[in-house]
């Protein structure tokens, strides 16, 4: 174990068609996972995100277990490759499932079940088109918080993704969140842009999804973790199992508090972050939380082979 070197998770937005297709050539862990997935889903996984459509992809039910899974793949390449092992763990969102499994908290193909169920829950628990979600680029977050609770008026917009210094997404009610992005603009924001999400993720508008999968999450064996994982919720670790359930029942109605998360890893001595799965967005937000953290992607082969020569 490297006392430095913590690995993080990427959530929903890091997928995309084609991906990890070099990596299955090379490896063959990369299409045993996701069989092991396929048999869960009762569908082609990896026919899905090779040869299928953006918006298919995009579907929260399926992108939730797409991401875990391309993360679990990735990780086992590593174990196979004799790769540094990490003294911490982080997962932003949905990641931090995928931290679970590759910390030993939660077995893969209940972890499959439970975030295809955690995507269709979330879906079901607010109307198309009665949810948004905005990023907010240049301003400060405690006047973010303030615009959201004045663009409420009855309904519900908060700030739920703190995810660098000036970069926050809120959500919430479409209204109020339109609201929200007016008054961000006045206030001085560099951009209040809506995104492309088919739900208010982390908003008290999640507790329906929350309710149900968590008897789920309940009857599910967890164990205690190999590698400690910083959590979303409060940004510190947790060694039971019981208790571990509970922060991720609440991770779908509360703030994913990344910068929090970040700090933490920095402050436990953490100098090297390995963003282990798809894309480079963790990357990116880890230098704007702090400059001095080298970051390596996982995605593709020369990525992955900087990656192992480097920590």
């Amino acid at each position: 174990m490297k006392n430095n070197l913590a690995f993080v998770f990427p959530g929903q937005g890091s997928q995309k068609l084609g991906m990890l297709a070099e990596l299955a050539d090379k490896y063959p862990v990369v299409g045993e996972t996701f069989a092991e997935a396929s048999e869960v889903l009762g569908y082609d996984l990896w026919d899905l995100v090779q040869n299928g459509t953006q918006e298919e992809i995009t579907l929260t039910e399926r992108t939730q277990p797409l991401l875990l899974t391309a993360s679990v793949a990735v990780w086992r390449i590593w174990q196979q490759e004799k790769g540094a092992q990490p003294a911490l763990m982080a997962g932003h969102s949905l990641g931090e499932w995928s931290a679970l499994v590759c910390s030993g908290v939660v077995a893969f193909p209940d972890a499959v079940r439970l975030v295809r169920n955690r995507g269709a829950y979330m879906q079901d628990a607010v109307a198309p088109g009665e949810g948004a979600m905005a990023a907010i680029i240049g301003l400060d977050d405690d006047k973010i918080k303030a615009v959201c609770e004045e663009a409420c008026q009855g309904e519900e917009v908060a700030a739920v993704n703190f995810n660098s210094p000036g970069q926050v997404v809120i959500a919430g009610n479409a209204a109020a969140v339109e609201r929200a992005i007016e008054g961000c603009k006045s206030a001085g924001a560099k951009r209040a842009m809506p995104l492309p999400v088919s739900a208010p993720f982390h908003t008290n508008l999640m507790k329906p999804a929350a309710d149900r999968l968590a008897s789920e999450i309940l009857a599910t064996e967890f164990s205690a973790p190999q590698v400690l994982v910083v959590h979303n919720v409060h940004a510190q670790t947790e060694s039971d199992p019981e208790k571990i359930k509970q922060l991720m029942i609440e991770q779908i109605t509360a703030p994913v508090l990344w910068v929090d998360c970040v700090n933490t890893l920095t402050a436990s001595g953490i100098d090297t972050l390995v963003e282990c799965g798809a894309g480079k967005v963790l990357s990116g937000l880890a230098k704007r939380i702090e400059r001095s953290l080298n970051s390596y992607a996982t995605e593709d082969c020369g990525c992955l082979e900087e990656a192992l020569a480097a920590v």
